[in-house]
Order: structure tokens, then sequence, then C-alpha cells
């Protein structure tokens, strides 16, 4: 050949792909659970912080309506991204039970297909996750227009972009 793949053992680089792929997918998850749930804790934080605005403001302040309404939002995100953040383990179980598999068939007899489902049921979930986390920003941006409209009421600033 040419000098560089000779003597390689192709079955061993495929082995080893093997193996590595479910822990590096095993990482992944870990990251994005861990992003989902500093966002899932920045939402409560801004929930309470708008409920406790909300009972400061007297009865009838036209704020009371929008921040009702934007905590409404917040809990929908809240409920979502804590869908997604269960769908991201999920995935990280299913990885973990690929790697499992992968090395119980040095031992016990696993029929072929089962590691792969279990990698693309992985899959699957952290596509959900994704699925999720863009319905939530959908969501974030709607409370930020609501933001915006108050904020603007008698017009935007020239040259602004929001709304």
């Amino acid at each position: 050949m040419n000098g560089v793949t000779d003597g390689l053992d192709f079955s061993s680089i495929q082995l080893i792909g093997t193996a590595v792929t479910p822990a590096v997918m095993v990482s992944g998850c870990g990251i994005l659970a861990t992003g989902l749930d500093n966002q899932i804790s920045r939402i409560t934080a801004r929930m309470r912080d708008m409920v406790r605005e909300w009972r400061t403001l007297p009865e009838g302040h036209a704020r009371r309506a929008l921040l009702r309404e934007e905590v409404a939002i917040m809990d929908r995100r809240h409920a979502i991204l804590a869908r997604a953040i269960g769908f991201t383990y999920a995935g990280l179980l299913s990885f973990v039970a690929t790697s499992l598999l992968y090395l119980l068939r040095r031992s016990v007899p696993v029929p072929e297909a089962l590691p792969v489902v279990a990698f693309s049921l992985g899959v699957v979930f952290l596509g959900t996750t994704a699925v999720f986390a863009l319905a939530s920003l959908r969501l974030s941006r709607r409370a930020i227009t609501l933001e915006w409209e108050e904020l603007f009421r008698d017009g935007p600033p020239p040259g602004a972009a929001g709304g």
C-alpha cells in the first residue's frame, strides 16, 4: 500500500470508533443537560422576580397584566425545558446502554442490532431535546416582544429593530 496504512488493522479502528462514540455522546448529553439546567434556573429566578414585582404594584396597574402574561409564558418555557432535560437524560442513558451492550458482547450473546437500536434511541431523544429547545426559544421571543411593546408603546426609537 502506501506505507501509512500497511499493517493497520481497520477492525481495531472500527472497534475504537464503536467504543468512543457513545462515550462522546454521553459527554455531550452531560454538557447539554448542564446548559438546560442553567436555563431552567434562570427562568425560575426571573419568574420569582416578576411575581415579586407584581405583588408590589397597586391593584389595577397596567404592568400587572403584562407581568401575569409573561409569567405564564415563563411557566410554559419552564415546562418545555423540563421535558427537554428529561429527554437529554434519556439520551444519555441510551448511550450508556449502548456502551454496556458493546462491553457485554464479549461475554454474553447480545444481538448485533441491540446496541445500534440503543444508540439510535439516544439520537432520537437528543433530536426531541432540540425541538423542545426551539419551542422554548420561540416563547422567549414572545416574552421579549411583550416587554418591547410596553417599553415602546409610544413608538420605537429611530433605527430600532425589535418588536
